[in-house]
C-alpha cells in the first residue's frame, strides 16, 4: 500500500459504501443540522453527532462515493490504494454533476468541513471490522493547492479507517450514474435503500413507517408518506418503480427485467478482458449486468455472438 493514491480515473463507475447506503448517517435537511442522532434498528446501533457547521448532508456524501469509486476502480485493475487521497476539485464536482463556478467551489469546501466534523458511533461492521469507538467521516483533508484567488485546485483527503475497510473489503454496491442528478434529498436517500435491498431480488416491500426510519426522515409519517406518494406519481427513480401496496407498505421493483442467475447471454472471460481495455477503470462485472438488463429489456433478442454483441455496446460507452 502506497503513501498516497491520486484519482485519476476519467468517469469512474459510481460506486457507494455498503453501511451507508442502509444506515441513515447522512441529513436530509438542505439547512444546517445539529442534532445528535441516534438509530437502533435490528441490532444496529448508530450515534452521529455534527460538528458546529452541522451534519453532513446526502449531498456531502457525493464527496465519499467519488473516493470510493476512484478506489474500486484502482483495485479493479491491480492498483496500489491508500486511504489518503489526492484529488482534483475540478474532477470531483464534474463528476458529481455539481457546479464549476466560485460558489460550487465554496460548497465543496463547506462539504469537507462538515464530512471531518461530523461523528460517528456505531457497531457496524465493515469487512471484518467492528468499530465501537468514535470516528469521522473523514479524517481530515486540506488544500494542497490553489488559485491566485484563493480557489482550490487541488485536494487532499484521508478517509476513515472505517469507510476504508469496507472499500478494502469491497462492501459497495454500484450506483446508477443518474444517481448525482437526483436533487431531492429523499429522493436520493429511497434509492439507496431500493439498491441495497432489491439488487437480486424480483422486489422489496417495506412498512411505511419502517422506511421513515432508515431513510433518517424527521417528517410525521403522514408527511412522508404524501412525499412517497409523490415519488410514485412523477416515477424518476433510476432503476426501480415503486408503488403503494395495502396495509400502508411501499413495494419496490426494478424497471429491467429480472434475470436469474443462469439465463441470459454468456461471456467468455477473455471477452471481459477486453472490455477492461475497452474502459480501464471501469467494473466489467457491473457493465456486464447492465449489458444484460438492458438485453433484457430490449426484447431478449437472439445473439448471433454475445461477446461480439457485449464489445460492441461497450465501445459506446466509451465514447
Amino acid at each position: 500500500m502506497q503513501d498516497f493514491f491520486v484519482c485519476d480515473f476519467f468517469a469512474a463507475v459510481p460506486k457507494h459504501d455498503l453501511a451507508s447506503m442502509e444506515h441513515p448517517i447522512f441529513s436530509l435537511s438542505t439547512r444546517p443540522d445539529r442534532r445528535v442522532v441516534s438509530y437502533d434498528h435490528n441490532g444496529t446501533t448508530l450515534t452521529v453527532t455534527p460538528s458546529v457547521k452541522g451534519r453532513a448532508t446526502i449531498f456531502d456524501a457525493d464527496i465519499l462515493i467519488f473516493c470510493i469509486s476512484q478506489l474500486m476502480a484502482a483495485l479493479n485493475v491491480g492498483r496500489a490504494v491508500s486511504r489518503k487521497l489526492t484529488l482534483t476539485a475540478r474532477d470531483l464536482l464534474q463528476a458529481t454533476n455539481r457546479e464549476t463556478s466560485g460558489d460550487g467551489y465554496k460548497r465543496l469546501r463547506d462539504a469537507f468541513e462538515r464530512l471531518a466534523g461530523t461523528r460517528i458511533t456505531t457497531n457496524i461492521v465493515t469487512g471484518d471490522h467492528e468499530i465501537t469507538s468514535g470516528f469521522g467521516l473523514i479524517e481530515s483533508w486540506e488544500i494542497v493547492r490553489k488559485t491566485r484567488g484563493g480557489r482550490m485546485v487541488a485536494v487532499a483527503v484521508t478517509l476513515s479507517e472505517w469507510l476504508f475497510n469496507a472499500v478494502l473489503s469491497r462492501s459497495v454496491l454500484t450506483l446508477s450514474r443518474d444517481y448525482f442528478r437526483m436533487r431531492k434529498p429523499l429522493e436520493r436517500r429511497i434509492y439507496e435503500l431500493a439498491r441495497k435491498h432489491c439488487g437480486r431480488q424480483a422486489e422489496w416491500s417495506v412498512s411505511v413507517a419502517t422506511l421513515a426510519k432508515k431513510t433518517g426522515s424527521t417528517s410525521p409519517v403522514r408527511v412522508f408518506r404524501a412525499m412517497l406518494r409523490e415519488m410514485i406519481r412523477e416515477n424518476r427513480l433510476p432503476d426501480y418503480v415503486l408503488s403503494e401496496e395495502p396495509g400502508d407498505i411501499l413495494r419496490v421493483a426494478p424497471r429491467a427485467a429480472v434475470i436469474e442467475p443462469g439465463e441470459g447471454p454468456h461471456l467468455r472471460p477473455e471477452t471481459l478482458d477486453q472490455a477492461r481495455a475497452l474502459i480501464p477503470g471501469d467494473d466489467v462485472h457491473a457493465l456486464q449486468a447492465e449489458w444484460r438488463a438492458w438485453w433484457a429489456t430490449t426484447g431478449r433478442p437472439r445473439l448471433r455472438s454475445a461477446d461480439r454483441a457485449f464489445l460492441g455496446w461497450v465501445r459506446t460507452r466509451g465514447t
